[in-house]
């Protein structure tokens, strides 16, 4: 049986809830057979992408292994290194495992795994160097890749599904990033090089916001591509991608969702989300908890998801996938194929994209 959740406020102290963290409920009693600290990605709960598809797993493991946990939403990047700090800090209760979610909390956790060696650590979309750190990295300019190739297919052809149309002639799209980083850029190359693969006449608008909560900046963005000609946008920026859904919607233009299916997390915009690359973050939590309660957790050890393992995936919106052409959708299956056979290779900068 799962175990009952329970507030975090009390174990950790006062400072967690007046101060930095904004720590919420969480997993439950001393017959738990693990507990997990869960510190997520700026941005928190309820943005119906990375951080809830984090949730996602630690509430199957729950379900499934009969663990407690317990998790806090950062208000900044500052506060990831205190919110580590306490978890590991912590005996009573005592974490067996604590979930760092993004790749943001690297520098923190970098330090923090060196000052708590008897801690066990997971990070999910970096890697950290260290013998009590497992580190959960994707392919996400695979996943990328499939829905580019898509993108650059409608763009060039006159085609309408929901609430958005392509005109036919366009020459663009677009893609609208969180924060500049090599790992939010491997979303861009990957999507680029998709694009170029379906036609080398279309190009791609690119705009990076600075953050992972700015709807109102993603809506912005997005607005200024609709306007030049890009009647497709896809994004990798978190619950700032509401902005860009919302920027589709009056421009009866389409988007693209990232890390979960977001044509059902932000179903008020499924009439303009063509489809999503899915992020299965949640198997990464899902797998790492599992591997502490057999004791069979590798710190020290990095696992990458792909599309051959499932890590990544492109899911067609539930009200417009059935409107996308079924050889877009047969060519997109021969490309998935051809990228984990190695006929394509799928670059992870935009700078190598030919």
């Amino acid at each position: 049986m799962p175990v009952s959740r329970r507030t975090l406020l009390g174990s950790l102290g006062a400072a967690t809830a007046t101060g930095l963290a904004g720590c919420i409920g969480g997993g439950g009693g001393s017959d738990a057979a693990a507990r997990v600290g869960m510190v997520y990605a700026t941005g928190g709960l309820g943005d119906g992408s990375f951080n809830d598809q984090a949730q996602t797993g630690i509430v199957r493991a729950e379900e499934d292994l009969s663990i407690a946990y317990d998790e806090s939403q950062p208000e900044s990047t500052s506060d990831f290194g205190t919110l580590q700090q306490q978890y590991a800090q912590s005996s009573d209760p005592d974490y067996d495992l604590v979930c760092c979610i993004g790749f943001l909390q690297a520098d923190a956790l970098t330090e923090n795994a060196s000052q708590y060696s008897d801690q066990q650590f997971m990070i999910v979309d970096s890697v950290v160097d260290a013998s009590n750190v497992g580190s959960y990295v994707f392919a996400e300019h695979e996943g990328s890749f499939l829905v580019g190739l898509m993108a650059g297919r409608l763009t060039t052809t006159s085609f309408s599904a929901g609430a958005g149309s392509t005109a036919g002639d366009s020459t663009n799209v677009g893609f609208v990033g969180g924060v500049e980083s090599d790992l939010i850029k491997k979303f861009e190359a990957g999507f680029t090089a998709g694009v170029k693969y379906a036609s080398d006449d279309v190009d791609v608008q690119t705009a990076y916001v600075g953050g992972f909560n700015k709807p109102a900046a993603g809506q912005e963005a997005a607005i200024s591509m609709y306007d030049s000609g890009a009647d497709i946008v896809y994004h990798a920026a978190g619950n700032t991608g509401t902005g860009v859904f919302q920027a589709a919607q009056e421009a009866g233009r389409f988007a693209i969702g990232v890390d979960r299916d977001q044509s059902v997390t932000k179903s008020s915009y499924s009439d303009v989300i063509l489809a999503s690359m899915v992020k299965r973050v949640d198997n990464a939590v899902y797998s790492s908890v599992e591997d502490v309660v057999n004791d069979e957790f590798q710190g020290g050890s990095v696992t990458t998801l792909g599309l051959e393992q499932n890590g990544v995936e492109a899911v067609f919106g539930q009200d417009l996938g059935g409107d996308v052409p079924q050889e877009v959708k047969d060519e997109m299956s021969t490309a998935r194929d051809d990228i984990i056979a190695g006929e394509i290779s799928v670059p992870t900068d935009p700078n190598q994209v030919s």
